[in-house]
């Protein structure tokens, strides 16, 4: 099996595969962006596909539900797998806090580590990077006076040094990550979750969005995330990303997303899948 995945190696993205595929029978590939990873799936280059969805510092990665929403709209969540993720401060060699005068990483990385970076290295720059390996492996042929907010992993491939680890701002920070694989597959198991995103509606009218979501909450459908992300066609225009508990092909829910279709311009199942 081809395994498209956030890259470079040493990723959060590549722990949660391990973590979630330990049997080693595959064909792992890094990409360097998220669009990178849904479009290689989407185009038939790997059988499957994984990328972050959502940190619980953070909330949703924009990059991943982008990308699903618009650029494949064949490729479908196949099932998450919630993976801990512990923040290292990584340089090419020992050296004090004080002497850092850079730190890379992805955006969210360093979104996650605010409080240490504001407190510990308040005169550091930030440099931003597509993801944290690739920040590890920038750093790791430095000079070193320049650091990355990464994974222990990194630094072990890539021959760095752990300067501080557990930098993240609490001790509980949670991402979850999707395997995607092409339309039709079927899930590992039964679905008991379903992602959908929607847009298209009259969301200028008071109580609009609370009319659309009223056909799954008058069919008791409980619904466990929404978030908005801009339509890109003008301001104040957006597109709702949501999960709901259930299976798109149980009955109650399968009538509820046919009503929420009609209220819309669009709806998409993003996928069915067992929950984490």
């Amino acid at each position: 099996m081809r395994i498209a995945f956030l890259g470079p190696a040493g990723t959060f993205t590549e722990e949660a595969l391990r973590a979630s595929r330990p049997d080693g029978d595959h064909d792992c590939e890094p990409h360097p962006t998220v669009e990178e990873v849904v479009l290689a799936v989407h185009d038939g280059r790997a059988d499957r596909g994984v990328v972050p969805i959502e940190n619980s510092l953070e909330g949703g990665v924009a990059a991943t539900l982008d990308a699903l929403a618009s650029d494949a709209t064949d490729v479908r969540i196949l099932s998450e797998v919630v993976h801990p993720v512990t923040h290292c401060l990584i340089a090419a060699r020992e050296i004090g806090l004080a002497g850092v005068t850079r730190v890379h990483s992805h955006p969210q990385a360093l979104a996650q580590c605010g409080r240490f970076l504001r407190e510990r290295l308040p005169g550091a720059e930030r440099g931003l990077t597509s993801s944290t390996a690739e920040a590890v492996r920038m750093v790791a042929g430095g000079s070193g006076s320049e650091a990355a907010v990464g994974a222990r992993l990194s630094a072990e491939i890539y021959g760095a040094v752990v300067l501080a680890e557990g930098i993240e701002d609490r001790d509980d920070n949670l991402t979850r990550f999707v395997w995607l694989a092409a339309e039709g597959t079927p899930p590992p198991a039964p679905p008991t979750k379903t992602s959908i995103v929607f847009w298209g509606f009259n969301d200028v009218s008071p109580g609009a969005l609370v009319a659309v979501l009223s056909e799954l909450s008058d069919r008791e459908i409980n619904l466990t995330k929404i978030e908005s992300r801009p339509r890109r066609v003008r301001l104040g225009h957006y597109m709702f990303f949501a999960d709901l508990d259930g299976g798109a092909d149980e009955p109650n829910v399968a009538e509820a997303l046919a009503a929420l279709g009609s209220r819309v311009e669009t709806l998409r199942v993003l996928g069915s899948y067992p929950a984490a």
